[in-house]
């Protein structure tokens, strides 16, 4: 994958027209069969996998007629590149020449990624001879295949291209396949469609151009782990890699970059996705959490209104008890907590000056949403409709958005931070006592209030935002909803079999009615929910549970080959037994590898400070995955390391000049 270009294959490497298989772009399939055949039959693949998040490498094996022993004389490679290009080599180990008949069979439908995705591909196109290669057209657009060498013969009708390779001894030959998307402009002075880009030089007719990739750079450092258990390590790395695979510019603003949902269902800007994808790497660096701030606050409602202040977002499923949330409720909240704690990490001052009216008008919609005329639960944010429900999560993002748009209004002086202050307290004082439920296990604050303020008690994965309260001044975190004795109890009921899977921690406990593991928000692992978990009791002491969770990824992320689906099944762990993925997960998925960054990150418990000038270092003393050294974080904008050894003692190895350690 590398965004607004991916490519979806089996291990095999063939492309067979079935199910999501081909090469996309700009959300469009290019190619749907691309079938290899050697003197009529398919090569054997003996190795699929990645290379990276936007490459990928099989290899292959040919038994011809005539050979003696098991040993193959040739071998077949192919190198896959998301943005279309893909190279196929015939290695001979033989002593004699060969001749080699080549056939590939190409095809598209040249259908939308949403329709195919849900099953609703489109009709084959026919296909044209159209210079060294194929070409397909439909509405508006073309597909175009080009080949290197030109094939002997070039079928049509069957999308057909021929060869005959002659390999000397010893010898290897190439073909290298072009696969592009050309868009009908109307002309010189047509219309392109926002984000395409034209590629220099001849084009094949009036009007016609073809999109290109431009790869956005990476907005965050070169962070590296070095750890006793080498698993986090390639879990760090693979995450950045698919990250890097996510990342897009936004149209209006090439500048501005954000990383995009995941694949297939989100392959664009998910406000909420985007914005927890940037939050989690801030260790990394601010420039994401810019960009990301940057391309939302356009969308922010600003016509007068009650939605005003407010950023759009779609529903989500929430479980069998609850409707469907509203991202975008969670997206203008979750904007002023990123931009507070950027700051905190080295946000540049005039950053935060032009992002901070955004932060305001979502501050202000919070306000009036919380206290309409004739409201009947005035104080607490309904989630979607305005009488309600009141869940337990939305309350946590008002309640952090609240105490860190207080510090960021604070330090520009003004007066309306002792307001959000006073607002968050009170919110503190009846969320205690209207959201406490109490039962045989010891009590559990309850997952949402009805709109006649019933409490609904479903012990569910939501909760952990309530130990998320956010980073406030001088390494010190804003206090959160639950005091000690509440906050202890959510930890006892996270630790049950009931809610901890073994590989993380379950969407709803196994006890709960509408219990299902492979429910989007009633019993599956959410990788982003258990990170947050993880670092949340790590926060309050519970380092034992913390470690737990954070070594029950890292277990499923070995399974998974270190790519992290955005959910898998929440069937209870089992002696040799391996996480189910769930079949509509994202994968890759952004919050799924930036919480695998930030559980793993969270382990050094690094809280800065840059504009009082310190940082604070606050390892978990258990240790849990052994000695662990991180290099290439950013903090102030510039390098920081740290070591934290097996007895869980934290050392800073580099850090900004004038930094300094806190307390």
């Amino acid at each position: 994958m590398a965004l607004p270009a991916l490519a979806v294959s089996p291990a095999s490497g063939q492309l067979t027209g079935h199910g999501i298989d081909g090469f996309y772009r700009d959300g469009r399939r290019v190619l749907s069969r691309c079938e290899l055949r050697v003197a009529g039959d398919e090569p054997l693949v003996v190795q699929g996998r990645l290379n990276g998040a936007d490459r990928a490498r099989f290899l292959g094996t040919l038994r011809r007629a005539g050979e003696r022993g098991p040993d193959p004389d040739i071998r077949v490679e192919r190198l896959r590149s998301a943005d279309g290009t893909e190279r196929i080599t015939f290695h001979s180990s033989s002593a004699r020449p060969v001749r080699l008949p080549v056939e590939i069979r190409l095809g598209t439908d040249l259908a939308e990624l949403g329709a195919i995705a849900v099953g609703l591909p489109g009709p084959e196109r026919k296909a044209a001879v159209h210079g060294s290669g194929l070409r397909w057209s439909g509405p508006g657009v073309h597909a175009v295949v080009s080949v290197s060498p030109a094939p002997q013969d070039a079928l049509a009708s069957p999308g057909l291209l021929r060869w005959e390779l002659d390999l000397p001894p010893g010898g290897r030959r190439t073909i290298e396949l072009h696969t592009a998307l050309e868009h009908d402009t109307g002309g010189p002075a047509g219309h392109r469609r926002p984000g395409a880009a034209l590629i220099p030089g001849p084009r094949t007719g009036p009007g016609i151009s073809r999109t290109r990739s431009a790869r956005p750079p990476r907005p965050w450092t070169t962070a590296r782990l070095e750890c006793d258990d080498r698993r986090a390590d390639a879990l760090m790395a693979a995450s950045l890699d698919d990250l890097h695979g996510l990342l897009m510019r936004d149209p209006a603003a090439a500048a501005d970059i954000y990383v995009a949902g995941g694949f297939p269902w989100r392959c664009g800007l998910a406000p909420v996705e985007a914005l927890w994808t940037a939050r989690m790497l801030l260790p990394l660096g601010t420039r994401l959490a810019a960009g990301t701030l940057r391309a939302l606050a356009r969308s922010q409602q600003a016509a007068p209104g009650a939605d005003f202040g407010r950023i759009p977002g779609p529903l989500r499923d929430a479980g069998p008890h609850a409707p469907p949330s509203c991202t975008g409720i969670e997206a203008t909240l979750l904007f002023p907590t990123v931009l507070a704690e950027a700051r905190r990490w080295g946000l540049p001052e005039q950053e935060t000056e032009r992002l901070l009216p955004v932060a305001e008008r979502c501050l202000r919609w919070l306000r009036t949403v919380t206290d309409p005329p004739g409201g009947s639960r005035g104080g607490y944010v309904p989630d979607p409709a305005p009488g309600g429900p009141y869940r337990c999560e939305t309350q946590a993002h008002a309640h952090r958005a609240a105490l860190l748009g207080a510090d960021l209004l604070e330090a520009v002086g003004s007066s309306e931070a002792t307001a959000l202050r006073d607002w968050a307290a009170d919110l503190r004082t009846r969320f205690r006592t209207d959201f406490s439920w109490e039962n045989g296990a010891g009590g559990r604050p309850a997952a949402l209030l009805t709109a006649d303020g019933r409490p609904v008690p479903h012990l569910a994965s939501t909760t952990v935002h309530l130990l998320d309260t956010g980073l406030l001044g001088g390494g010190s975190l804003a206090p959160g909803l639950l005091d000690a004795t509440q906050t202890d109890q959510l930890a006892r009921a996270w630790e049950s079999p009931a809610m901890d899977s073994g590989w993380g921690l379950r969407g709803m406990g196994t006890r709960e009615s509408g219990y299902n593991p492979f429910g989007h928000r009633s019993g599956a692992v959410r990788v982003h929910d258990t990170a947050i978990a993880a670092a949340g009791l790590a926060a309050a002491g519970h380092e034992r549970a913390a470690g737990a969770l954070t070594r029950g990824i890292l277990d499923a992320a070995d399974s998974f080959a270190y790519r992290l689906p955005e959910m898998y099944a929440g069937e209870q762990r089992t002696v040799g037994g391996v996480p189910v993925p769930h079949p509509a997960a994202c994968r890759p998925a952004a919050v799924a590898a930036a919480g695998a960054v930030h559980i793993l990150v969270a382990l050094a418990g690094l809280r800065p400070d840059v504009p009082a000038g310190t940082v604070s270092v606050r390892p978990l003393g258990t240790a849990p995955l052994g000695a662990i050294q991180l290099t290439g974080l950013s903090v102030a904008e510039q390098p920081f390391a740290v070591r934290v050894s097996r007895l869980g003692m934290g050392m800073v190895e580099t850090a900004a000049e004038g930094l300094q350690l806190g307390s």
